[in-house]
C-alpha cells in the first residue's frame, strides 16, 4: 500500500473522529456530570434523591465537580436537572369587575411584569406560580380598587397601580416571583345601557357646544355688520351735511362773475328743457304780441287756407 493511500485513510479517519467523536465525548461528559452550560437569564437547579443540592444561575461553562462535588457524577442518573427561565415576562389581566363608590359597574384591565427571583421557591413552593400570581393580581385589583370614586378611577391610574403592586408584591415573593411594573391600562363601563346613556349625553353636550359656538359666531358677525353700517351711515350723514356748504361756496364763486353766472343758468335752463320732453315753438323776433299768444296756445301764426273747390 502506497504512502499516499495510507495518508488518505488516516486523514479521513481523523476527520470522522473530529466530526463525530467530539460531540460524543462532550455528550458523555455532560451525561456523567462533568460539566454543564448555563445560558443567559437561565438557572439550573440540581435535585438528588428529592433534595436540592445546588443551583447555578451565572451564564457560562461550569465544571460540576467543583460546585457539587462527587454528587455531580450521579445526579443525572439518580436525580434531575431543572432549567428555570429568568427572563422578564409580561401578562395582562382583562376587565376585572369592580364597583365605584356611586354604584357604577366598572371593569379594570391591569398589566404587570414579573420575573423569577428564587428558582427553588418557584419550583417547589407552588405547583402553578404563574396562575397563582395572576389570581392574586386579580383579587388585589378587586379588593383594592372597589368603592373608589368614579372620578378617581377615570383619572388617578398611577395611585391605583401603586396600591395593587404593594398588595401583590409580598405574596409573589413567597412563590419565587419578583413583581416588576404594574399599570392600570384600561378603565371602562360594563353596563351596556349605561354606556349608551353616556354616549347620548356626550353627543347632546357636543351638540350644545357646537350650537353655542355657531351662535357666538353669528353674534360676532352681527356686531361687526352693525358696526360697519353705523360707521357708513355716519360718513354718509357727514357727506350730506357738507354738500350744501360745498354747493353754496361754488355758487358764490360763480356769482362773482356775471357773465359766467348768466351762461351757467342758460345752460341749466337748456338742460331742463331737453330733459322735460316738452314741445318747443320757435317764433321770429318781430312777431309781436299775436305771435307770442299763438306760440303759447300752440296754433300756427299763418293758418293754411282751405282748398278751392272746382266746378
Amino acid at each position: 500500500m502506497s504512502d499516499f493511500v495510507q495518508f488518505g485513510i488516516g486523514f479521513f479517519a481523523g476527520l470522522f473522529g473530529l466530526t463525530a467523536g467530539i460531540p460524543i465525548v462532550l455528550g458523555f461528559g455532560q451525561l456523567f456530570g462533568i460539566y454543564t452550560i448555563v445560558r443567559e437569564r437561565q438557572c439550573k437547579v440540581f435535585v438528588l434523591f428529592g433534595k436540592v443540592i445546588g443551583s447555578i444561575d451565572e451564564p457560562g461553562f461550569h465544571l460540576l465537580p467543583a460546585t457539587l462535588g462527587m454528587r455531580a457524577f450521579i445526579v443525572h442518573f439518580f436525580g434531575s436537572v431543572k432549567s428555570v427561565d429568568l427572563r422578564l415576562d409580561q401578562e395582562y389581566v382583562r376587565s376585572q369587575a369592580v364597583n365605584s363608590e356611586e354604584g357604577a359597574p366598572m371593569g379594570i384591565g391591569i398589566w404587570y411584569e414579573m420575573f423569577v427571583s428564587d428558582p427553588v421557591a418557584y419550583l417547589f413552593r407552588n405547583t402553578d406560580p404563574r396562575g397563582s400570581l395572576s389570581a392574586n393580581v386579580s383579587n388585589a385589583t378587586v379588593r383594592s380598587l372597589s368603592n373608589l370614586p368614579l372620578e378617581r378611577m377615570m383619572t388617578d391610574r398611577h395611585a391605583m397601580s401603586l396600591t395593587v403592586r404593594n398588595d401583590v408584591s409580598p405574596k409573589s415573593q413567597e412563590w419565587g416571583y419578583k413583581l416588576g411594573s404594574i399599570y392600570v391600562r384600561k378603565v371602562h363601563f360594563r353596563d351596556a345601557a349605561m354606556i349608551k346613556q353616556i354616549e347620548e349625553k356626550v353627543v347632546n353636550r357636543l351638540r350644545q357646544v357646537t350650537s353655542a359656538i355657531r351662535q357666538d359666531g353669528a353674534n360676532q358677525v352681527n356686531v361687526i355688520t352693525s358696526t360697519a353700517e353705523r360707521q357708513a351711515a355716519v360718513e354718509f350723514a357727514k357727506a350730506r351735511a357738507m354738500r350744501p356748504e360745498i354747493v353754496g361756496l361754488a355758487l358764490r364763486d360763480i356769482s362773482a362773475d356775471p357773465e359766467v353766472c348768466s351762461a351757467m343758468f342758460d345752460l341749466l335752463e337748456l338742460q331742463n328743457l331737453s330733459e322735460s320732453n316738452a314741445d318747443i315753438v320757435l317764433t321770429p323776433a318781430g312777431g309781436g304780441l299775436r305771435s307770442d299768444l299763438l306760440a303759447v296756445a300752440g296754433v300756427p301764426s299763418h293758418p293754411t287756407p282751405p282748398p278751392v273747390a272746382h266746378a
